[in-house]
């Protein structure tokens, strides 16, 4: 694997500067992290003191808030923080989302403490960011990651509505909160169906899927690999072999990968998985503990949902997928994405494919922000006015379309509609725009350059456009 994770990440940075015109030490600016708090915290439990180490990273302020997740990893560190912040902002510019970039960890092995032991752990470490910025509605707001959640995620607004109980809009300093909790719905499944839209997007162009050998349209029964069973790699199994009729021929995890050309049952799967946290055991497929190779498996599209630099410059080359989509962050390096485009292979770039997470944040954000649910409104006066088409065109026919009774056709939008909504025309506007910049670029061009150039030249704008 080659360099380190913020060295990819500003490897392709770079590259994507070199076709854009900026005034001198604007990408530099743009490049570089704005602050990194770093943070050493103790906690008695078990009846002696243990100290911590937390960071907050604020990559941009171009726009504020910065947005972005707070990740509980035993092997999480300053340069994997400030890369995925890095991310946040390039994620943010993309899909056209009013905020900067920032990204949060706790060097933490959630599974060895127990619940209550979290909760003030996760409540101290909220302190810290109260009281040096990094956490409000206004300038900073977290949300899940790779390992924190819903609760996680309650326990930090409710700290800070404890320090800061003037704050009318308190419950907007994190997203990815319990409905009870002033969350939203379709969040947790948000990232898994961005994937889901940025895959159906890619098979709906016929400029993108040339080379490939794939038709337009063309998703039912293509051979998925899908490597991690988590929140995002799940829902884009499911919603890609339910709705969409591909075949998930291969899933990986930790403890090894198990295979069925006929397609996996993901809903079975994912519950075999839960009960007994590992994949070994399954009915449905057969499995093996040798999961090294996994990645190179026999199929169409591969989808790396778990870790960082999984596709590097060592297996770059055997990688038999014609389409990756980047539903981690940061899973292929730069010497590898190099390798990938020599091949023509497609990729959907991170920063564009597992965008769905934050795009619907937003819209949480903003839920929180109005202090009113989506839809309430609106929904009985269309439900209204559906009905009384519904009924005209009875009186029309003599009822040869009975459509009143249709509640599909007479009943108003619910917030989860109007969310799914939402992040599908959002993802399909971005696309459009990657699509069209890649194609005015130079021929070797690829869909991450494309992403990368529209994302700097907007973040370059909004600092222009303050004097910067």
């Amino acid at each position: 694997m080659s360099g380190s994770f913020l060295k990819n990440v500003d490897d392709m940075f770079i590259a994507a500067t070199e076709n854009i015109d900026l005034p001198e030490g604007l990408a530099d600016k743009i490049r570089f992290c704005n602050a990194t708090y770093v943070t050493r915290f103790g906690v008695r439990l078990r009846g002696k003191m243990f100290t911590f180490r937390g960071w907050r990273a604020t990559h941009s302020t171009h726009h504020s808030p910065a947005k972005g997740g707070i990740r509980f990893a035993p092997n999480v560190n300053q340069d994997e923080v400030e890369a995925l912040a890095a991310l946040m902002s390039y994620k943010c510019a993309l899909v056209g989302l009013p905020f900067g970039g920032s990204k949060g960890a706790l060097e933490i092995n959630p599974t060895e403490w127990e619940p209550h032991e979290l909760e003030k752990i996760t409540r101290r470490f909220a302190q810290e960011l109260i009281r040096h910025g990094f956490l409000s509605p206004a300038s900073n707001v977290p949300a899940p990651d790779m390992g924190t959640g819903e609760q996680t995620m309650m326990w930090i607004a409710d700290e800070y509505r404890r320090h800061k109980h003037e704050d009318i809009n308190g419950s907007a300093c994190v997203t990815g909160k319990p409905l009870d909790g002033g969350g939203i719905e379709g969040r947790t499944e948000a990232t898994g169906r961005g994937v889901q839209y940025a895959t159906q997007a890619l098979f709906a162009s016929e400029v993108e899927l040339k080379g490939t050998g794939f038709a337009v349209n063309s998703l039912a029964r293509k051979r998925v690999v899908v490597q991690g069973l988590g929140n995002v790699g799940y829902h884009a199994a499911k919603f890609l072999s339910e709705e969409d009729g591909c075949l998930i021929s291969s899933v990986i995890e930790r403890d090894g990968v198990i295979r069925n050309e006929a397609g996996l049952d993901i809903e079975k799967l994912k519950e075999h998985f839960a009960v007994t946290g590992k994949l070994e055991g399954f009915a449905g497929g057969t499995f093996s503990a040798q999961n090294d190779d996994a990645l190179q498996d026999d199929c169409d599209v591969l989808i790396p949902a778990a870790l960082e630099g999984v596709v590097h410059e060592r297996n770059a080359a055997k990688i038999k997928a014609k389409v990756v989509v980047e539903a981690a962050n940061g899973p292929t390096t730069s010497a590898a994405d190099a390798i990938l485009k020599s091949r023509g292979v497609v990729v959907i770039p991170d920063m564009y494919a597992n965008a769905g997470g934050v795009v619907v944040s937003y819209f949480e954000w903003v839920k929180n922000l109005t202090h009113i649910p989506f839809g309430l409104m609106e929904r009985r006066y269309e439900a209204t006015g559906h009905r009384r088409l519904a009924q005209s065109l009875e009186a029309m026919t003599g009822k040869a379309f009975p459509l009143s009774d249709d509640k599909a056709f007479t009943d108003g939008p619910q917030e989860i509609d109007l969310v799914r909504s939402g992040l599908s025309e959002m993802m399909s506007t971005a696309f459009q725009a990657i699509s069209q910049t890649k194609a005015e670029g130079r021929g070797d061009q690829s869909l991450r350059d494309a992403a990368y150039q529209i994302a700097i030249k907007r973040i370059a704008a909004s600092y222009q456009a303050i004097g910067i």
